[in-house]
């Protein structure tokens, strides 16, 4: 049995103790998930600045009284393996809420540790839907999924690109080829031919690619995968004289991606959730992280709206018991700096949307949303 089952009693009591006790503060672990190091670890960093405002905010707030929130940080370097062993150790460490995964190869995996040892997963950015379609009921994510984010892609390609010749480009992972896969196969029904095509993440040279693409007259290419490829990949088609637009998808919502292209990264399109910073909510939060020196950008607030939700759904359900915690966190919407948040019986946020951006001059521009 595990030991969070065994002990759901025992944190109901620990924590109605704790919200009405004078005593020191008890100490509550939670932990934020992602790749810290490796070709993803701009992103990491975005989730792991992102829970520790919104973690340095709560314990500030007095939301939940005689308790003090500690954060760890683990690296999965999104690696499936590597994930596991985090979601292992975390499940050792007894930590009650998981900020993470980002990958999804490696959030899936550690989602099936966390829901038996009874903690919290809440996702920023795992957007396959697989995450949320195998009944579990710890998990959740504030990111939309693939399946929403795909069509939104295809039909802005169909909109304005409608005569143009289409490839749709995976990295072979699991989240490149799950948003690839809808992509083409929106693009199929609504009959457009489409050159279908994959490549090798972690490598330097995309020459042949580019150099296929060009000689197969594309257009326009969608690109399922993540920002240091596509960046490379952008850059090598520049260099190759390519007349090509090329579409992505969320993971490009970062400056590294413009620090490796360079202006060849200009007219890039990619899909990502709506632009959190503009929201009334986040106004004190993207100031405050402003003076420390950090940006918001990315999946930053959307790593602190799931410490927001998550301490919501505790002092809800006066309770740490992550049946409980679950229970509460599906009851009503949640207010958080990334706009109301409602999760459904799956656990997936219902309304979050996408929108699609474009890379101008090292700025990023909105050019469409749904």
């Amino acid at each position: 049995m595990s030991i969070y089952r065994a002990s759901s009693a025992a944190s109901a009591a620990f924590l109605a103790c704790a919200l009405v006790s004078t005593a020191p503060a008890a100490d509550i672990s939670i932990a934020v998930a992602g790749p810290m190091t490796g070709s993803t670890a701009a992103i990491g960093a975005q989730l792991r600045e992102g829970a520790a405002a919104a973690v340095d905010a709560l314990n500030a707030s007095g939301l939940l009284p005689g308790t003090k929130v500690i954060l760890s940080v683990a690296d999965d370097a999104c690696d499936p393996k590597q994930a596991v062993a985090v979601a292992n150790r975390l499940t050792a460490d007894r930590v009650r809420l998981v900020v993470g995964h980002l990958c999804s190869s490696s959030s899936i995996p550690a989602s099936d540790v966390y829901d038996e040892a009874q903690i919290i997963q809440i996702s920023p950015g795992t957007t396959n839907p697989q995450l949320t379609e195998r009944g579990l009921k710890t998990v959740f994510r504030i990111c939309g999924r693939d399946d929403q984010q795909g069509v939104v892609a295809a039909e802005y390609i169909l909109q304005h690109y409608p005569n143009n010749k289409i490839a749709v480009l995976d990295d072979k992972s699991t989240a490149g080829k799950g948003i690839a896969d809808v992509v083409w196969s929106r693009l199929q029904q609504a009959g457009q031919k489409v050159i279908r095509q994959s490549y090798a993440a972690g490598e330097k040279d995309y020459t042949a690619l580019v150099s296929r693409m060009k000689r197969d007259g594309i257009q326009i290419a969608y690109i399922g995968g993540y920002y240091t490829e596509i960046g490379l990949i952008v850059r090598q088609a520049a260099d190759a004289s390519a007349d090509l637009t090329i579409m992505a998808n969320d993971p490009l919502m970062t400056y590294e991606f413009w620090a490796i292209t360079g202006r060849a990264g200009n007219g890039t399109l990619f899909t990502f959730m709506p632009d959190a910073t503009k929201n009334p909510q986040a106004a004190d939060v993207v100031a405050r992280m402003k003076a420390s020196k950090l940006s918001a950008e990315g999946y930053t607030l959307y790593a602190y709206a799931a410490v927001q939700a998550w301490a919501d759904a505790v002092k809800r359900a006066g309770s740490l018991n992550a049946t409980r915690v679950a229970a509460a966190l599906r009851s009503q919407p949640i207010e958080t700096v990334v706009g109301t948040v409602r999760f459904d019986t799956k656990g997936d946020n219902a309304s979050p949307g996408f929108a699609v951006y474009r890379w101008h001059d090292s700025i990023v521009e909105a050019v469409g949303q749904n």
